[in-house]
């Protein structure tokens, strides 16, 4: 398939899941609009979504502004020269700064290429990225999912699309990463529109947007 990479892509995807699971209607309705979201793909834009790991979309935005900020531009090379100084300023946990040092060092020495990763089958190009340390499968799924524009990546790990399935489908709980990997599996093709969906129908629900990537 096509990535997804305008807003028609998006209305295909949601015509196909409406008429591929009719309880999803209900969601589609109550979510409204369900943006496209796209970056650009490379070293930033993963360390953006590594920045968003873990923490609120309030602090990560305000890290993400003082990083960009003090190492500018943003690259691997620009990332190892800031050196600890500039990643304790910027608010970066010890754990992110190691996985951004990993990260850094692959890129560096050609071990990890992310424009490549956008143009290769998702499954191949996540075992790829989590052979790096620090980089796990939401990570992988994140940055597949809006840098390459993926069409059929849920990150299945996230919190909040677990959280928005569990209120649509008035399950008693969470369902666990296996479980809703599973229970996404009926929404492919278009499981990176499903995942859009969901977390648009969480900041319905519950008034607080989630979505990793920003406009």
């Amino acid at each position: 398939m096509s990535p997804i990479d305008t807003s028609d892509d998006i209305a295909r995807g949601l015509a196909y899941l409406s008429a591929a699971d009719p309880r999803l209607d209900a969601v589609i309705a109550e979510a409204g609009e369900v943006p496209l979201r796209r970056s650009e793909s490379g070293f930033a834009s993963l360390a953006s979504v590594i920045v968003s790991q873990q923490v609120s979309k309030q602090s990560a935005a305000a890290i993400w502004d003082r990083l960009t900020r003090l190492i500018d531009p943003l690259g691997p090379a620009a990332f190892l020269a800031g050196g600890e100084d500039a990643w304790r300023e910027a608010g970066l946990s010890r754990p992110k700064q190691r996985t951004l040092v990993f990260v850094s060092e692959a890129v560096l020495e050609g071990r990890l290429d992310l424009d490549h990763m956008c143009r290769i089958d998702g499954a191949a190009a996540i075992a790829e990225m989590t052979a790096i340390k620090g980089i796990g499968p939401w990570t992988a799924e994140v940055y597949l999912l809006f840098a390459a524009g993926h069409p059929d990546i849920f990150p299945s790990g996230d919190v909040a699309l677990q959280a928005a399935v569990a209120d649509a489908f008035e399950l008693p709980s969470r369902p666990a990463e296996k479980q809703l990997r599973t229970m996404a599996e009926s929404w492919a093709p278009w499981r990176g529109v499903a995942a859009r969906l969901f977390w648009s129908f969480y900041a319905a629900r519950r008034g607080r947007a989630v979505m990793p990537v920003d406009s």
